[in-house]
């Protein structure tokens, strides 16, 4: 790349910029890890944050069926993380699609949010063959990317042209943020993959810089977001700081947007470490909390649930259970395929738990109907909690 001599204004203590000859400045992050200044405020912060999160493994490794909450908590993640890129739906209408109902919302929508929920599994599962790496990387944004709309994603494909952030329809003269050059890639990319296996820090702070650093390097064309969201559960599994994959925080950096991008944006301007770690320890906290509190009442729910269908004599309904645990919206037809039990079975355990208030019709059909635990459901799509617990 041809570049004019850096001024000293162009060094920050988190990398330095170089001003091209075609007049656009693209940043060079420096490597991970920086020096942090651990000041009394964050330590306690960090203090604060491991604690809850410690209650919430806790809560974790108590669950009877820990994978059957798992998965809703990940389709809450995908929808607040596509969220942030601009997608529209909901998770009651991810939920609904998943269970076989027709679903209004594009299907292009649906796919992003199903990709994400793919990527964040298939994570999951290649932790035990695969750690965190570039190559891991590259994996997960192929499964996000395929299928997506625009037809420029390169699922897999690290970019080999210069992209940038800014507001809609600037260049790269007016942008608010230039990526280092894709020439330079590999080189950060490799000093960013020496950081991941570097545990020299605690989990928490090792996830925040690690996070930061790979936007800044803004390694593809498309879904740098999303891979960014995803690598931090990824990394704090690897870590083992959860038994399961519990702890998101796609809902607090959307309902917190704008100190989100700012973090960032400070870090590189100005070196500011201590803004970031802060914020994001916070974030963990409040969504550690979040976590705990709706597990603990879909556990509640669902445990009163089972002890009013244990009398019934019929194992059906308490298998239905097990089934809306997973994802609050059923349909008879799928409902008989997943259990191999037959349709008139199926439909006797729904009657019995829409009597008791346990299932409500969506809508008005006569044919192939939509049920929903609505109990579920609520507490799920409650917005993200950001006051901490008393």
């Amino acid at each position: 790349m041809k570049e004019k001599t850096d001024s000293p204004q162009s060094v920050t203590p988190s990398g330095r910029w170089v001003r091209t000859l075609e007049g656009y400045r693209a940043f060079r992050p420096n490597p991970l890890p920086p020096e942090l200044e651990w000041t009394p405020s964050l330590v306690r912060a960090m203090s604060h944050a491991d604690r809850v999160l410690g209650r919430l493994a806790g809560e974790g490794r108590r669950l009877p069926n820990p994978h059957l909450l798992i998965r809703p908590f990940v389709r809450r993640e995908a929808v607040y993380s596509s969220r942030i890129e601009g997608t529209q739906a909901t998770l009651g209408e991810l939920l609904a699609a998943e269970a076989g109902a027709v679903v209004e919302r594009s299907p292009d929508d649906l796919r992003e949010v199903g990709n994400y929920v793919t990527a964040l599994e298939y994570g999951v599962e290649r932790l035990n063959t695969l750690p965190l790496s570039v190559r891991f990387m590259c994996e997960l944004h192929e499964r996000l990317m395929v299928g997506v709309r625009g037809g420029h994603a390169t699922p897999g494909e690290f970019r080999r042209t210069q992209n940038w952030i800014g507001r809609a329809g600037c260049t790269l003269a007016d942008a608010s943020y230039v990526p280092p050059p894709p020439g330079e890639l590999m080189e950060h990319l490799a000093r960013w993959e020496k950081f991941l296996h570097d545990e020299s820090l605690p989990p928490l702070v090792h996830a925040a810089l690690m996070h930061y650093q790979f936007e800044a390097i803004h390694p593809f064309l498309d879904g740098n977001g999303r891979v960014g969201r995803l690598l931090i559960t990824l990394c704090l599994q690897q870590r083992a700081v959860l038994p399961a994959p519990l702890l998101y925080l796609s809902a607090f950096f959307e309902a917190t947007r704008r100190d989100y991008y700012d973090g960032l944006r400070e870090v590189t301007e100005r070196g500011d470490w201590a803004n970031w770690l802060h914020y994001f320890l916070n974030g963990v906290a409040r969504q550690a909390e979040d976590a705990l509190s709706r597990s603990e009442r879909m556990n509640q729910l669902l445990a009163g649930w089972r002890i009013e269908l244990s009398g019934l004599g019929s194992k059906m309904p308490l298998q239905l259970l097990d089934v809306i645990a997973a994802n609050p919206f059923l349909t008879a037809r799928a409902t008989e395929k997943k259990l191999g039990v037959a349709y008139n079975t199926v439909m006797r355990a729904v009657e019995q738990m829409l009597r008791r208030g346990i299932l409500h019709q969506v809508g008005e059909a006569k044919r192939d109907r939509v049920f929903c635990a609505r109990g579920l459901l609520d507490i799920l799509e409650e917005p993200a909690n950001l006051t901490p617990r008393a």
